[in-house]
């Protein structure tokens, strides 16, 4: 290699490598999550502040991030928010979810229905079989209860109620439910994350959900592992806490911040 050779060669990693750094800046000030200081991105990039500075020079210049002038501090920029947007107007909510499940699936063996909050109610929109198949009568198309499925419990709890209430309003005078064991449904999942049924839908079968958040926080879809109650147990926290990271990290690329 010639020496002109090796010095277009270090250009170029010296180049990478400045953009490698510069991606990290504008990555950490995003994890934040709000207008931040320079000492605080600083802290949170690994840099000193004088290198941090450097680059947030370049990065406003670029659009990438903006500093108020009043505060000093800097958040995301336009062309920041454009790429972003961007980026999930490509992103295929099904088949992002589709790919993940499939992997769990694979991996544990357990059964997983994904549903969408349809017009009706809960809607399955999707199987994944695990080892041996559970087969019941909610097959694709099928509505389930907000109020007595694991499936119908996140949605009730994770999505607006100015959705949730003409759902609500038609399924609980049959119920036999009141509002408070609604509202206590609703603060238990919430607080766990998950919504977990035993027996309510099919007997002897045992139902855990997980909600798939939008860019909104709004559940638009949920996952729930179905086993049968023949099964063993001492190991469904485990491998419920799987499907629960696989449920985040979609929820992730979907644009959800947590």
């Amino acid at each position: 290699m010639t020496e002109s050779t090796e010095g277009e060669a270090d250009k170029r990693r010296r180049g990478i490598q400045s953009v490698e750094i510069g991606l990290g800046v504008l990555e950490a000030l995003a994890a934040l999550g709000e207008a931040s200081t320079l000492g605080a991105i600083a802290q949170a990039s690994g840099l000193s502040g004088s290198q941090t500075h450097r680059y947030l020079a370049s990065l406003t210049a670029a659009g990438m991030t903006q500093q108020d002038r009043v505060t000093g501090r800097y958040d995301l920029g336009p062309a920041a928010l454009k790429l972003g947007l961007s980026a999930l107007s490509r992103t295929d909510a099904f088949r992002v979810a589709d790919t993940a499940i499939e992997a769990f699936v694979r991996e544990t063996g357990r059964t997983v229905q994904v549903a969408a909050l349809g017009p009706q109610g809960p809607t399955v929109v999707r199987w994944h079989m695990g080892r041996p198949a559970v087969m019941t009568s909610f097959g694709v198309g099928a509505v389930l209860p907000l109020l007595y499925s694991a499936t119908g419990h996140i949605f009730l709890s994770f999505v607006p109620e100015v959705e949730i209430d003409p759902l609500l309003a038609r399924e609980l005078p049959e119920s036999g439910m009141t509002m408070e064991a609604v509202e206590a449904i609703k603060t238990q999942v919430r607080a766990e994350g998950r919504a977990c049924v035993e027996g309510t839908m099919i007997p002897g079968l045992r139902a855990a959900a997980f909600p798939i958040f939008d860019l909104q926080g709004r559940a638009i879809l949920s996952a729930t592992a179905l086993v049968p109650g023949a099964f063993r147990a001492d190991d469904s926290g485990a491998v419920l806490d799987k499907l629960g990271a696989a449920c985040r990290e979609v929820s992730e690329r979907l644009g959800w911040s947590g």
